[in-house]
Protein backbone atom coordinates (compact mmCIF):
# COMPACT_ATOMS: atom_id res chain seq x y z
CA UNK A 1 0.00 0.00 0.00
CA UNK A 2 1.20 3.60 -0.53
CA UNK A 3 2.45 5.57 2.45
CA UNK A 4 -0.41 7.36 4.18
CA UNK A 5 -1.04 10.88 2.87
CA UNK A 6 -1.57 13.81 5.23
CA UNK A 7 -4.79 15.72 4.78
CA UNK A 8 -2.92 19.00 4.92
CA UNK A 9 0.68 20.12 4.88
CA UNK A 10 2.65 23.36 4.96
CA UNK A 11 3.84 24.95 1.73
CA UNK A 12 7.09 23.49 0.41
CA UNK A 13 9.93 25.38 1.99
CA UNK A 14 12.69 26.91 -0.13
CA UNK A 15 15.97 25.00 0.35
CA UNK A 16 19.21 26.15 -1.25
CA UNK A 17 17.18 28.34 -3.59
CA UNK A 18 14.85 25.45 -4.60
CA UNK A 19 11.42 24.40 -3.42
CA UNK A 20 11.40 20.88 -2.02
CA UNK A 21 8.64 18.31 -1.63
CA UNK A 22 8.32 15.30 0.66
CA UNK A 23 8.92 12.05 -1.20
CA UNK A 24 6.15 9.49 -1.31
CA UNK A 25 6.39 5.92 -2.60
CA UNK A 26 3.44 5.15 -4.89
CA UNK A 27 2.96 1.39 -5.13
CA UNK A 28 2.47 1.21 -8.90
CA UNK A 29 4.59 -0.95 -11.20
CA UNK A 30 5.16 1.14 -14.36
CA UNK A 31 7.57 -1.39 -15.97
CA UNK A 32 10.73 0.19 -17.33
CA UNK A 33 9.36 3.73 -17.08
CA UNK A 34 10.03 6.06 -14.17
CA UNK A 35 6.86 7.96 -13.28
CA UNK A 36 6.51 10.95 -10.93
CA UNK A 37 3.19 12.09 -9.45
CA UNK A 38 2.23 15.67 -8.50
CA UNK A 39 -1.08 16.94 -7.21
CA UNK A 40 -2.72 19.44 -9.56
CA UNK A 41 -2.99 21.98 -6.72
CA UNK A 42 0.67 21.68 -5.72
CA UNK A 43 2.31 25.14 -5.69
CA UNK A 44 5.44 23.76 -7.37
CA UNK A 45 3.36 22.25 -10.17
CA UNK A 46 1.62 25.58 -10.85
CA UNK A 47 4.74 27.73 -10.46
CA UNK A 48 6.99 25.65 -12.71
CA UNK A 49 4.48 25.27 -15.53
CA UNK A 50 4.71 21.47 -15.65
CA UNK A 51 2.55 19.47 -18.05
CA UNK A 52 1.33 15.91 -17.77
CA UNK A 53 3.57 13.38 -19.59
CA UNK A 54 6.49 15.83 -19.70
CA UNK A 55 9.93 14.71 -18.53
CA UNK A 56 11.06 15.93 -15.11
CA UNK A 57 14.27 15.61 -13.12
CA UNK A 58 14.06 14.55 -9.46
CA UNK A 59 17.06 15.13 -7.15
CA UNK A 60 17.96 14.08 -3.62
CA UNK A 61 21.23 13.43 -1.75
CA UNK A 62 23.33 14.10 -4.83
CA UNK A 63 21.40 11.56 -6.90
CA UNK A 64 18.99 12.27 -9.74
CA UNK A 65 16.53 10.38 -11.88
CA UNK A 66 14.43 11.31 -14.90
CA UNK A 67 10.72 10.53 -14.83
CA UNK A 68 7.52 11.06 -16.77
CA UNK A 69 5.13 13.36 -14.90
CA UNK A 70 1.57 12.27 -14.10
CA UNK A 71 -0.82 14.80 -12.58
CA UNK A 72 -3.36 13.60 -9.99
CA UNK A 73 -6.41 15.12 -8.32
CA UNK A 74 -6.72 12.59 -5.50
CA UNK A 75 -4.85 13.49 -2.32
CA UNK A 76 -4.94 9.83 -1.23
CA UNK A 77 -2.46 9.13 -4.04
CA UNK A 78 -0.22 12.15 -3.42
CA UNK A 79 -0.86 15.26 -1.33
CA UNK A 80 -0.18 18.83 -2.40
CA UNK A 81 3.20 19.03 -0.68
CA UNK A 82 4.41 15.62 -1.79
CA UNK A 83 6.11 14.16 -4.83
CA UNK A 84 5.18 10.55 -5.60
CA UNK A 85 7.44 8.09 -7.40
CA UNK A 86 6.53 4.74 -8.96
CA UNK A 87 8.18 1.57 -7.63
CA UNK A 88 11.20 1.49 -9.99
CA UNK A 89 11.79 5.23 -9.74
CA UNK A 90 11.63 5.11 -5.94
CA UNK A 91 14.23 2.34 -5.81
CA UNK A 92 16.54 4.17 -8.19
CA UNK A 93 16.49 7.40 -6.18
CA UNK A 94 17.40 5.43 -3.06
CA UNK A 95 16.01 7.65 -0.28
CA UNK A 96 13.32 7.03 2.34
CA UNK A 97 9.69 8.22 2.19
CA UNK A 98 9.38 11.74 3.59
CA UNK A 99 12.84 12.78 2.43
CA UNK A 100 12.90 16.23 0.81
CA UNK A 101 13.41 16.09 -2.94
CA UNK A 102 13.70 18.75 -5.65
CA UNK A 103 11.93 18.58 -9.00
CA UNK A 104 12.54 20.56 -12.18
CA UNK A 105 11.80 20.27 -15.85
CA UNK A 106 14.25 17.97 -17.62
CA UNK A 107 16.42 19.33 -20.37
CA UNK A 108 15.55 18.33 -23.92
CA UNK A 109 17.56 15.22 -24.95
CA UNK A 110 20.61 16.16 -27.02
CA UNK A 111 19.81 13.43 -29.54
CA UNK A 112 16.38 14.79 -30.47
CA UNK A 113 17.60 16.20 -33.79
CA UNK A 114 19.02 12.79 -34.72
CA UNK A 115 15.71 11.16 -33.78
CA UNK A 116 13.83 13.54 -36.09
CA UNK A 117 16.23 12.65 -38.92
CA UNK A 118 15.53 8.94 -38.43
CA UNK A 119 11.77 9.62 -38.32
CA UNK A 120 12.22 11.36 -41.69
CA UNK A 121 13.80 8.19 -43.06
CA UNK A 122 17.41 9.37 -43.14
CA UNK A 123 20.43 7.16 -42.52
CA UNK A 124 22.26 7.81 -39.23
CA UNK A 125 25.95 7.48 -38.40
CA UNK A 126 27.86 6.08 -35.44
CA UNK A 127 27.82 9.25 -33.31
CA UNK A 128 24.10 9.81 -33.87
CA UNK A 129 23.19 6.27 -32.78
CA UNK A 130 25.46 6.62 -29.75
CA UNK A 131 23.74 9.87 -28.80
CA UNK A 132 20.25 8.36 -29.17
CA UNK A 133 21.09 5.16 -27.27
CA UNK A 134 22.80 7.10 -24.49
CA UNK A 135 19.66 9.19 -23.98
CA UNK A 136 17.47 6.05 -24.10
CA UNK A 137 19.60 4.29 -21.48
CA UNK A 138 19.44 7.42 -19.28
CA UNK A 139 15.61 7.34 -19.56
CA UNK A 140 15.58 10.78 -21.20
CA UNK A 141 13.03 9.67 -23.81
CA UNK A 142 9.31 9.55 -23.13
CA UNK A 143 7.36 6.46 -24.23
CA UNK A 144 6.07 8.48 -27.20
CA UNK A 145 9.63 9.35 -28.30
CA UNK A 146 10.78 5.76 -27.77
CA UNK A 147 7.90 4.51 -29.88
CA UNK A 148 8.78 6.98 -32.62
CA UNK A 149 12.36 5.66 -32.72
CA UNK A 150 11.30 1.99 -32.78
CA UNK A 151 8.71 2.56 -35.50
CA UNK A 152 11.10 4.69 -37.57
CA UNK A 153 13.77 1.97 -37.45
CA UNK A 154 11.17 -0.61 -38.44
CA UNK A 155 9.57 1.43 -41.25
CA UNK A 156 12.80 2.48 -42.97
CA UNK A 157 14.70 -0.74 -42.27
CA UNK A 158 18.19 -0.20 -40.90
CA UNK A 159 21.01 -1.08 -43.28
CA UNK A 160 23.70 -3.41 -41.98
CA UNK A 161 26.07 -0.57 -41.10
CA UNK A 162 23.35 1.11 -39.03
CA UNK A 163 22.65 -2.19 -37.24
CA UNK A 164 26.35 -2.38 -36.38
CA UNK A 165 26.33 1.22 -35.07
CA UNK A 166 23.20 0.50 -32.99
CA UNK A 167 24.74 -2.68 -31.53
CA UNK A 168 28.00 -0.90 -30.75
CA UNK A 169 26.14 1.94 -29.01
CA UNK A 170 24.01 -0.44 -26.94
CA UNK A 171 27.16 -2.19 -25.67
CA UNK A 172 28.91 1.12 -24.94
CA UNK A 173 26.12 2.48 -22.71
CA UNK A 174 26.20 -0.35 -20.16
CA UNK A 175 28.57 -2.58 -18.24
CA UNK A 176 30.84 -4.90 -20.23
CA UNK A 177 32.06 -7.99 -18.41
CA UNK A 178 35.54 -9.43 -18.75
CA UNK A 179 35.96 -12.97 -17.46
CA UNK A 180 39.74 -12.94 -18.10
CA UNK A 181 39.47 -16.08 -20.22
CA UNK A 182 40.07 -16.50 -23.96
CA UNK A 183 36.96 -18.65 -24.51
CA UNK A 184 33.55 -17.71 -23.08
CA UNK A 185 30.64 -19.52 -24.75
CA UNK A 186 26.92 -18.80 -24.85
CA UNK A 187 23.80 -19.97 -26.64
CA UNK A 188 20.72 -17.98 -27.60
CA UNK A 189 17.49 -18.59 -29.49
CA UNK A 190 15.77 -15.80 -31.43
CA UNK A 191 12.52 -16.93 -29.76
CA UNK A 192 8.97 -17.71 -30.74
CA UNK A 193 9.00 -21.46 -29.97
CA UNK A 194 7.20 -22.52 -26.74
CA UNK A 195 8.92 -25.05 -24.48
CA UNK A 196 12.34 -24.45 -26.02
CA UNK A 197 14.29 -24.78 -22.75
CA UNK A 198 17.52 -26.06 -24.30
CA UNK A 199 19.63 -23.52 -22.36
CA UNK A 200 18.91 -25.35 -19.09
CA UNK A 201 20.45 -28.48 -20.63
CA UNK A 202 23.21 -26.89 -22.68
CA UNK A 203 24.71 -24.91 -19.77
CA UNK A 204 25.32 -27.88 -17.42
CA UNK A 205 26.62 -29.98 -20.34
CA UNK A 206 29.19 -27.47 -21.58
CA UNK A 207 30.10 -26.40 -18.02
CA UNK A 208 30.75 -30.06 -17.15
CA UNK A 209 33.03 -30.19 -20.20
CA UNK A 210 34.96 -27.27 -18.70
CA UNK A 211 33.88 -24.37 -20.88
CA UNK A 212 32.89 -21.10 -19.21
CA UNK A 213 29.19 -20.44 -19.89
CA UNK A 214 27.71 -17.54 -17.85
CA UNK A 215 24.09 -17.74 -19.00
CA UNK A 216 22.11 -14.65 -18.02
CA UNK A 217 18.58 -14.89 -19.34
CA UNK A 218 15.46 -12.76 -19.51
CA UNK A 219 12.05 -13.30 -18.04
CA UNK A 220 9.08 -13.90 -20.29
CA UNK A 221 7.45 -10.83 -21.78
CA UNK A 222 4.94 -12.27 -24.22
CA UNK A 223 5.76 -16.00 -23.87
CA UNK A 224 4.51 -18.49 -21.23
CA UNK A 225 8.01 -18.85 -19.76
CA UNK A 226 11.54 -17.57 -20.22
CA UNK A 227 14.65 -19.45 -19.12
CA UNK A 228 14.79 -17.37 -15.93
CA UNK A 229 11.12 -18.14 -15.13
CA UNK A 230 11.67 -21.88 -15.55
CA UNK A 231 14.97 -21.97 -13.67
CA UNK A 232 13.22 -20.11 -10.83
CA UNK A 233 11.13 -23.26 -10.24
CA UNK A 234 14.40 -24.96 -9.24
CA UNK A 235 16.61 -22.20 -7.85
CA UNK A 236 16.94 -18.49 -7.13
CA UNK A 237 17.69 -16.47 -10.25
CA UNK A 238 17.80 -12.89 -8.92
CA UNK A 239 21.31 -12.77 -7.51
CA UNK A 240 23.67 -9.89 -6.69
CA UNK A 241 26.23 -9.61 -9.46
CA UNK A 242 29.22 -10.39 -7.20
CA UNK A 243 27.57 -13.63 -6.06
CA UNK A 244 26.71 -14.49 -9.65
CA UNK A 245 30.31 -13.95 -10.75
CA UNK A 246 31.55 -16.17 -7.92
CA UNK A 247 29.20 -18.99 -8.99
CA UNK A 248 30.39 -18.71 -12.59
CA UNK A 249 34.04 -18.90 -11.61
CA UNK A 250 33.53 -21.90 -9.30
CA UNK A 251 31.06 -23.92 -11.37
CA UNK A 252 31.92 -22.68 -14.90
CA UNK A 253 28.36 -21.51 -15.50
CA UNK A 254 25.09 -20.13 -14.17
CA UNK A 255 21.41 -19.89 -15.12
CA UNK A 256 20.25 -16.56 -13.77
CA UNK A 257 18.18 -13.50 -14.53
CA UNK A 258 20.29 -10.85 -16.27
CA UNK A 259 18.59 -7.79 -14.80
CA UNK A 260 21.18 -7.26 -12.06
CA UNK A 261 24.19 -7.02 -14.39
CA UNK A 262 23.31 -3.73 -16.20
CA UNK A 263 24.13 -5.28 -19.58
CA UNK A 264 22.93 -3.22 -22.57
CA UNK A 265 20.39 -1.27 -20.45
CA UNK A 266 18.95 0.52 -23.50
CA UNK A 267 17.75 -2.84 -24.82
CA UNK A 268 15.38 -3.39 -21.89
CA UNK A 269 13.92 0.09 -22.41
CA UNK A 270 13.41 -0.48 -26.14
CA UNK A 271 11.80 -3.89 -25.52
CA UNK A 272 9.22 -2.20 -23.28
CA UNK A 273 7.74 -0.54 -26.39
CA UNK A 274 8.68 -3.11 -29.06
CA UNK A 275 6.78 -6.01 -27.51
CA UNK A 276 3.38 -4.30 -26.99
CA UNK A 277 3.57 -3.17 -30.64
CA UNK A 278 4.67 -6.67 -31.79
CA UNK A 279 7.60 -5.03 -33.58
CA UNK A 280 10.63 -7.27 -33.95
CA UNK A 281 12.45 -5.91 -37.00
CA UNK A 282 15.60 -7.76 -38.12
CA UNK A 283 17.93 -4.88 -37.31
CA UNK A 284 16.59 -4.33 -33.82
CA UNK A 285 16.58 -8.09 -33.16
CA UNK A 286 20.24 -8.41 -34.15
CA UNK A 287 21.29 -5.40 -32.07
CA UNK A 288 19.29 -6.60 -29.06
CA UNK A 289 20.71 -10.13 -29.02
CA UNK A 290 24.33 -9.39 -29.91
CA UNK A 291 24.67 -6.37 -27.61
CA UNK A 292 23.58 -8.44 -24.60
CA UNK A 293 25.95 -11.30 -25.44
CA UNK A 294 28.95 -9.07 -26.13
CA UNK A 295 28.30 -7.05 -22.96
CA UNK A 296 28.14 -10.33 -21.00
CA UNK A 297 31.71 -11.09 -22.11
CA UNK A 298 30.92 -13.86 -24.61
CA UNK A 299 33.57 -14.65 -27.22
CA UNK A 300 31.66 -17.49 -28.95
CA UNK A 301 27.90 -17.64 -29.51
CA UNK A 302 25.72 -20.43 -30.91
CA UNK A 303 22.50 -18.89 -32.23
CA UNK A 304 19.39 -21.05 -32.58
CA UNK A 305 17.22 -19.80 -35.47
CA UNK A 306 14.00 -21.87 -35.77
CA UNK A 307 12.07 -21.93 -39.08
CA UNK A 308 8.38 -22.82 -39.30
CA UNK A 309 4.94 -21.65 -40.44
CA UNK A 310 4.26 -19.99 -37.06
CA UNK A 311 7.86 -19.22 -36.02
CA UNK A 312 9.45 -15.77 -36.23
CA UNK A 313 11.27 -16.88 -39.39
CA UNK A 314 8.96 -18.55 -41.92
CA UNK A 315 11.26 -19.53 -44.83
CA UNK A 316 14.83 -20.51 -45.67
CA UNK A 317 15.51 -17.37 -47.79
CA UNK A 318 14.37 -15.22 -44.87
CA UNK A 319 16.59 -17.23 -42.50
CA UNK A 320 19.63 -16.81 -44.76
CA UNK A 321 19.13 -13.04 -44.98
CA UNK A 322 18.88 -12.79 -41.20
CA UNK A 323 21.89 -15.08 -40.76
CA UNK A 324 24.06 -12.86 -43.00
CA UNK A 325 23.07 -9.78 -40.98
CA UNK A 326 23.92 -11.50 -37.68
CA UNK A 327 27.25 -12.68 -39.09
CA UNK A 328 28.19 -9.24 -40.44
CA UNK A 329 27.57 -7.46 -37.13
CA UNK A 330 29.15 -10.24 -35.04
CA UNK A 331 32.29 -10.12 -37.22
CA UNK A 332 32.54 -6.34 -36.80
CA UNK A 333 32.13 -6.76 -33.01
CA UNK A 334 34.79 -9.53 -32.89
CA UNK A 335 32.32 -12.18 -31.73
CA UNK A 336 32.62 -15.72 -33.12
CA UNK A 337 29.11 -16.70 -34.23
CA UNK A 338 27.65 -20.07 -35.25
CA UNK A 339 24.07 -19.72 -36.55
CA UNK A 340 22.12 -22.99 -36.49
CA UNK A 341 18.84 -23.21 -38.40
CA UNK A 342 16.45 -25.51 -36.52
CA UNK A 343 12.94 -26.98 -36.72
CA UNK A 344 10.38 -24.40 -35.60
CA UNK A 345 7.21 -26.09 -36.85
CA UNK A 346 5.94 -26.88 -33.35
CA UNK A 347 6.72 -26.42 -29.63
CA UNK A 348 9.73 -28.27 -28.20
CA UNK A 349 9.15 -30.80 -25.44
CA UNK A 350 5.79 -31.59 -23.91
CA UNK A 351 5.39 -28.79 -21.36
CA UNK A 352 4.55 -25.12 -21.87
CA UNK A 353 4.84 -23.09 -18.66
CA UNK A 354 7.53 -22.90 -15.91
CA UNK A 355 6.79 -26.07 -13.87
CA UNK A 356 5.96 -28.17 -16.93
CA UNK A 357 9.13 -27.03 -18.70
CA UNK A 358 11.23 -27.66 -15.58
CA UNK A 359 9.80 -31.19 -15.51
CA UNK A 360 10.93 -31.74 -19.12
CA UNK A 361 14.43 -30.44 -18.35
CA UNK A 362 14.90 -32.59 -15.26
CA UNK A 363 13.58 -35.68 -17.05
CA UNK A 364 16.20 -35.20 -19.77
CA UNK A 365 18.98 -34.63 -17.23
CA UNK A 366 17.95 -37.75 -15.29
CA UNK A 367 17.70 -39.84 -18.47
CA UNK A 368 14.08 -40.58 -17.65
CA UNK A 369 12.28 -42.79 -20.21
CA UNK A 370 9.49 -40.20 -20.33
CA UNK A 371 11.88 -37.39 -21.27
CA UNK A 372 10.89 -35.58 -24.50
CA UNK A 373 13.30 -36.78 -27.17
CA UNK A 374 13.03 -33.64 -29.32
CA UNK A 375 14.25 -31.47 -26.42
CA UNK A 376 17.06 -33.93 -25.64
CA UNK A 377 18.28 -34.15 -29.24
CA UNK A 378 18.15 -30.42 -29.89
CA UNK A 379 20.02 -29.62 -26.66
CA UNK A 380 22.71 -32.21 -27.46
CA UNK A 381 23.29 -30.80 -30.93
CA UNK A 382 23.47 -27.21 -29.70
CA UNK A 383 25.79 -28.23 -26.86
CA UNK A 384 27.90 -30.16 -29.34
CA UNK A 385 28.33 -27.06 -31.52
CA UNK A 386 29.41 -25.09 -28.44
CA UNK A 387 31.88 -27.78 -27.33
CA UNK A 388 33.47 -27.67 -30.79
CA UNK A 389 34.59 -24.11 -29.97
CA UNK A 390 37.12 -25.83 -27.69
CA UNK A 391 40.40 -25.91 -29.66
CA UNK A 392 41.12 -29.38 -28.25
CA UNK A 393 37.93 -30.84 -29.77
CA UNK A 394 37.94 -32.03 -33.36
CA UNK A 395 35.11 -30.71 -35.56
CA UNK A 396 32.18 -33.12 -35.63
CA UNK A 397 33.00 -34.71 -32.24
CA UNK A 398 30.94 -32.29 -30.14
CA UNK A 399 27.65 -34.20 -30.27
CA UNK A 400 29.22 -37.45 -29.02
CA UNK A 401 31.01 -35.61 -26.20
CA UNK A 402 27.78 -33.84 -25.16
CA UNK A 403 25.84 -37.13 -25.26
CA UNK A 404 28.43 -38.84 -23.06
CA UNK A 405 28.27 -36.00 -20.51
CA UNK A 406 24.47 -36.26 -20.40
CA UNK A 407 24.21 -40.06 -20.39
CA UNK A 408 26.88 -40.44 -17.70
CA UNK A 409 25.02 -38.16 -15.28
CA UNK A 410 27.76 -35.50 -15.21
CA UNK A 411 25.36 -32.87 -16.57
CA UNK A 412 22.87 -33.67 -13.79
CA UNK A 413 25.62 -33.37 -11.17
CA UNK A 414 26.60 -29.97 -12.58
CA UNK A 415 22.97 -28.79 -12.67
CA UNK A 416 22.47 -29.81 -9.05
CA UNK A 417 25.64 -27.91 -8.12
CA UNK A 418 24.31 -24.79 -9.85
CA UNK A 419 20.95 -25.14 -8.08
CA UNK A 420 22.70 -25.46 -4.71
CA UNK A 421 25.00 -22.51 -5.41
CA UNK A 422 22.19 -20.22 -6.57
CA UNK A 423 19.92 -21.40 -3.74
CA UNK A 424 17.35 -24.16 -4.05
CA UNK A 425 13.69 -23.11 -4.14
CA UNK A 426 11.74 -24.55 -1.22
CA UNK A 427 12.81 -27.13 1.32
CA UNK A 428 12.92 -30.13 -1.01
CA UNK A 429 14.39 -30.77 -4.42
CA UNK A 430 12.04 -30.48 -7.40
CA UNK A 431 10.14 -33.74 -7.96
CA UNK A 432 10.08 -34.15 -11.73
CA UNK A 433 7.92 -37.28 -11.45
CA UNK A 434 5.17 -35.59 -9.43
CA UNK A 435 5.51 -31.80 -9.82
CA UNK A 436 2.89 -29.55 -8.27
CA UNK A 437 0.84 -28.63 -11.34
CA UNK A 438 -2.22 -26.38 -11.44
CA UNK A 439 -5.12 -27.86 -9.51
CA UNK A 440 -7.66 -27.09 -12.25
CA UNK A 441 -7.42 -29.11 -15.47
CA UNK A 442 -9.28 -29.26 -18.77
CA UNK A 443 -8.49 -31.39 -21.81
CA UNK A 444 -8.76 -30.12 -25.38
CA UNK A 445 -9.76 -32.94 -27.71
CA UNK A 446 -9.61 -33.59 -31.44
CA UNK A 447 -12.78 -32.85 -33.36
CA UNK A 448 -11.98 -35.42 -36.07
CA UNK A 449 -9.68 -38.37 -36.70
CA UNK A 450 -6.45 -38.15 -38.65
CA UNK A 451 -2.87 -37.02 -38.20
CA UNK A 452 -1.66 -33.86 -36.43
CA UNK A 453 -0.69 -31.76 -39.44
CA UNK A 454 -0.11 -28.36 -37.81
CA UNK A 455 0.53 -26.87 -34.38
CA UNK A 456 0.33 -23.09 -34.04
CA UNK A 457 3.18 -21.95 -31.77
CA UNK A 458 1.59 -18.57 -31.14
CA UNK A 459 -1.85 -19.91 -30.21
CA UNK A 460 -0.51 -22.61 -27.87
CA UNK A 461 1.66 -19.99 -26.15
CA UNK A 462 -1.32 -17.65 -25.86
CA UNK A 463 -3.49 -20.36 -24.27
CA UNK A 464 -0.74 -21.15 -21.74
CA UNK A 465 -0.48 -17.47 -20.82
CA UNK A 466 -4.25 -17.15 -20.43
CA UNK A 467 -4.06 -20.11 -18.03
CA UNK A 468 -1.73 -18.02 -15.85
CA UNK A 469 1.82 -18.76 -17.01
CA UNK A 470 4.43 -17.52 -16.25
CA UNK A 471 3.23 -15.63 -13.15
CA UNK A 472 1.46 -18.77 -11.95
CA UNK A 473 4.36 -21.18 -12.25
CA UNK A 474 2.18 -24.31 -12.10
CA UNK A 475 -0.06 -23.13 -14.96
CA UNK A 476 0.40 -23.98 -18.62
CA UNK A 477 -0.23 -26.53 -21.34
CA UNK A 478 0.86 -30.18 -21.52
CA UNK A 479 1.06 -31.43 -25.10
CA UNK A 480 -0.18 -34.99 -25.64
CA UNK A 481 0.20 -35.11 -29.44
CA UNK A 482 2.96 -33.79 -31.72
CA UNK A 483 3.27 -33.33 -35.49
CA UNK A 484 2.66 -36.46 -37.56
CA UNK A 485 1.09 -38.43 -34.70
CA UNK A 486 -2.30 -40.13 -35.27
CA UNK A 487 -5.34 -39.12 -33.21
CA UNK A 488 -8.98 -40.21 -33.10
CA UNK A 489 -11.93 -37.87 -32.73
CA UNK A 490 -12.53 -37.17 -29.03
CA UNK A 491 -8.99 -38.06 -27.96
CA UNK A 492 -7.09 -35.35 -26.03
CA UNK A 493 -4.56 -33.16 -27.87
CA UNK A 494 -3.36 -31.30 -24.76
CA UNK A 495 -4.24 -30.46 -21.16
CA UNK A 496 -4.56 -26.97 -19.74
CA UNK A 497 -3.50 -26.46 -16.09
CA UNK A 498 -4.53 -23.44 -14.02
CA UNK A 499 -4.80 -22.43 -10.38
CA UNK A 500 -7.71 -20.01 -10.72
CA UNK A 501 -11.17 -20.68 -12.25
CA UNK A 502 -11.13 -17.39 -14.21
CA UNK A 503 -7.74 -18.24 -15.78
CA UNK A 504 -8.94 -21.71 -16.72
CA UNK A 505 -12.08 -20.30 -18.31
CA UNK A 506 -10.14 -17.71 -20.33
CA UNK A 507 -7.82 -20.45 -21.63
CA UNK A 508 -10.70 -22.84 -22.31
CA UNK A 509 -12.61 -20.23 -24.31
CA UNK A 510 -9.51 -19.39 -26.35
CA UNK A 511 -8.90 -23.07 -27.11
CA UNK A 512 -12.57 -23.51 -28.11
CA UNK A 513 -12.26 -20.67 -30.62
CA UNK A 514 -8.94 -21.96 -32.00
CA UNK A 515 -7.26 -25.03 -30.52
CA UNK A 516 -3.96 -24.35 -32.29
CA UNK A 517 -4.09 -27.84 -33.84
CA UNK A 518 -5.08 -28.94 -37.34
CA UNK A 519 -5.90 -32.60 -38.02
CA UNK A 520 -5.27 -33.82 -41.58
CA UNK A 521 -3.18 -36.44 -43.32
CA UNK A 522 0.52 -37.23 -43.14
CA UNK A 523 0.94 -35.47 -46.48
CA UNK A 524 -0.27 -32.22 -44.89
CA UNK A 525 2.58 -32.07 -42.36
CA UNK A 526 4.88 -29.20 -43.42
CA UNK A 527 8.44 -30.06 -44.31
CA UNK A 528 11.31 -27.99 -43.02
CA UNK A 529 14.93 -27.83 -44.10
CA UNK A 530 17.14 -27.64 -41.02
CA UNK A 531 20.84 -27.98 -40.34
CA UNK A 532 20.54 -30.95 -38.04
Amino acid sequence: MPDSAPTSAPSPAPHNGERHLALRRVAIDTWHENVAYLHRDCEVYRAEGFQALSKVEVRANGRRILATLNVVDDASIVACQQLGLSEDAFRQLGVEPGHLVAISQAERPESMSALFRKIAGERLGRDEFLSIVRDIASLRYSKIELTAFVVACNRSELDREEVYFLTEAMVATGRRLDWKEPLVVDKHCIGGIPGNRTSMLVVPIVAAHGLLCPKTSSRAITSPAGTADTMEVLARVELPFDQLAGIVREHRGCLAWGGTADLSPADDVLISVERPLSIDSPGQMVASILSKKIAAGSTHLVLDMPIGPTAKVRSMPEAQRLRRLFEYVAHRMHLSLDVVITDGRQPIGSGIGPVLEARDVMRVLQNDPDAPNDLRQKALRLAGRMIEADPDVRGGDGFAIARDILDSGRALVRMNALIAAQGMQGERAFDHQHPALGALVVEVCASNSGVVSSIDNYQIARIARLAGAPKVKAAGVELLRKLGEPVRAGEPLYRIYADYPSDLEFARQASARASGYLIGTSGDVPQVFVEF
